[in-house]
């Protein structure tokens, strides 16, 4: 039954009740809002101004084009609220905002921002602005708006109410993204979660009116022992059946992440180093991946297109093997939800012996990318493994920006994954970033044993070869375990 078909007494009381409850979570709001009033506060003019922020429009000119992406594209407005940092900073933000929704397959129309010192625990820009968003979002025939920021069940009905068109948040926005790129069992059970989560606390219900249970008293009837009283409501039966649904995910991820785990100890059993590609979305970390191994890994230009693990073995130019494992990208304000939901995934970085931090040396605040991406490496247990930082980009990049990242990161390089530009340099740090291994020996290994040279060459490093009457003489360092393999080739005299 839709809301539509109800009477309109059932309706009137649905919208009180949904009223209600955005106000109590206003009044508390508020309470918070009002203890502390201390700090910068702004002039009342530039509180007020609602700046329109140039260059978001990917309204499409072509009629017949319109009239096909109207189809299946939602049309967007985008809203921000300047709470702190320069001008720059708030149209910065707002233009990823603008990628997120284009990733997300909607079409921007027009963006807005509003400067406040918090936004407004009622309707996040404040009633007044919000009327004004309204006229823009008539003049546009938006149907959807977006909003710079994780809004409160509260905040999300009472802008919908003023503005009278579908409101998501950033982290809804999020959400959606990685619902569509999810294309593993894992990634989408791990990205269904995270929804959930989500979901949880914004639930509205009918109140009463609709319980599930209603008992009886006396000898009249009704529904016996253990049922008086109004029962289970619907919105109750649903947060339930959510919960029940979000334990048993959690179990699946689990049991998911079983199997990747006896893959990473049977590397690690075999003391392959490992190398993690992190950083910010649509760096080119998987262009880089590509260009190291040419693993074929998807490249696109959008905003988390990667959200499975792709791990790929790749050589040192000296003929080492290690492995490079392509993970998800970053994003400022990465939902938490996430970070909790994609852990397993991540723990690719967790585990690995380097980190390439790649970041986009295009763009125009990389230092930004960079802190955002070191707060979640941080929240993954990361902290100290080694890190590289890989400048990507760097053909189109500013010169200016180039240097100063440079001067700022103590291991930078600067590359590109699409030219092949300083990638041989790349793969020499490489070599002598990772770990060497713990056992240093010389061995004379007969011809017989061939695969155990190959081993050595694999698994080990090289330092002197030379091929005599006896067999193979080799001066190296490899792991214990492949070291007491080679214990009986050991000649005494060197032993």
């Amino acid at each position: 039954m839709t809301f539509s078909s109800l009477p309109q007494d059932t309706q009137r009381h649905i919208t009180a009740n949904r009223r209600a409850d955005a106000l109590m979570d206003e009044d508390v709001a508020w309470d918070e809002f009002s203890e502390d009033r201390d700090g910068e506060q702004f002039e009342r003019e530039e509180r007020a101004a609602l700046r329109r922020v140039a260059g978001l429009s990917t309204e499409l000119e072509d009629v017949t084009e319109v009239e096909y992406r109207q189809l299946r594209l939602e049309r967007v407005v985008l809203v921000g609220v300047w709470t702190s940092g320069t001008a720059q900073d708030a149209e910065n933000s707002l233009a990823e905002l603008a990628a997120l929704a284009e990733t997300a397959g909607a079409q921007v129309l027009d963006g807005v921002i509003q400067r406040r010192d918090r936004p407004d625990p009622a309707t996040y820009i404040g009633s007044g602005k919000a009327k004004e968003l309204r006229d823009l979002v008539v003049e546009t025939a938006a149907d959807t708006v977006v909003c710079d920021g994780e809004l409160s069940p509260g905040q999300l009905i009472h802008l919908e109410d003023v503005v009278k068109v579908k409101v998501v948040d950033r982290t809804a926005l999020i959400l959606d993204i990685f619902a569509q790129h999810a294309k593993s069992r894992e990634g989408k059970a791990q990205v269904s979660l995270a929804q959930m989560q989500y979901m949880l606390p914004r639930l509205r219900g009918w109140g009463q009116s609709l319980s599930r249970q209603m008992g009886g008293g006396g000898s009249s009837g009704g529904g016996g022992m253990a049922t008086r009283g109004p029962g289970e409501t619907k919105i109750e039966t649903d947060r339930r059946r959510i919960r029940e649904k979000m334990a048993k995910m959690r179990r699946e991820i689990a049991q998911m992440k079983v199997g990747r785990d006896v893959k990473r100890q049977e590397r690690h059993r075999n003391e392959v180093p490992s190398v993690a590609i992190a950083g910010y979305t649509n760096a080119g970390k998987s262009s880089l991946l590509n260009r190291l191994t040419g693993a074929g890994v998807l490249v696109e230009n959008a905003l988390f297109a990667t959200l499975d693990p792709t791990v790929r073995r790749a050589e040192t130019p000296g003929g080492r093997a290690y492995t490079l494992a392509d993970t998800v990208g970053f994003v400022r304000h990465l939902p938490h939800h996430l970070v909790e939901a994609f852990r397993s995934t991540m723990e690719e970085v967790g585990d690995a012996d380097l980190i390439l931090h790649v970041v986009d040396g295009s763009h125009p605040t990389p230092e930004e990318q960079l802190a955002a991406v070191r707060e979640v490496i941080n929240d993954v247990g990361a902290r100290d493994v080694p890190e590289i930082v890989v400048i990507n980009k760097a053909d189109v990049a500013d010169e200016v920006t180039l240097q100063r990242l440079m001067r700022a990161e103590r291991r930078a390089i600067p590359v590109s994954a699409h030219t092949g530009l300083g990638i041989d340099e790349l793969l020499a740090l490489i070599e002598d970033e990772l770990p060497h291994p713990s056992v240093e020996l010389e061995a004379l290994v007969p011809y017989t044993e061939g695969a155990l040279v190959s081993r050595v060459h694999e698994e080990g490093e090289v330092l002197a070869e030379e091929h005599t009457g006896e067999g193979t003489l080799l001066k190296a360092r490899v792991h214990p375990e492949l070291g007491a393999l080679l214990e009986p080739f050991v000649p005494a005299t060197r032993a």
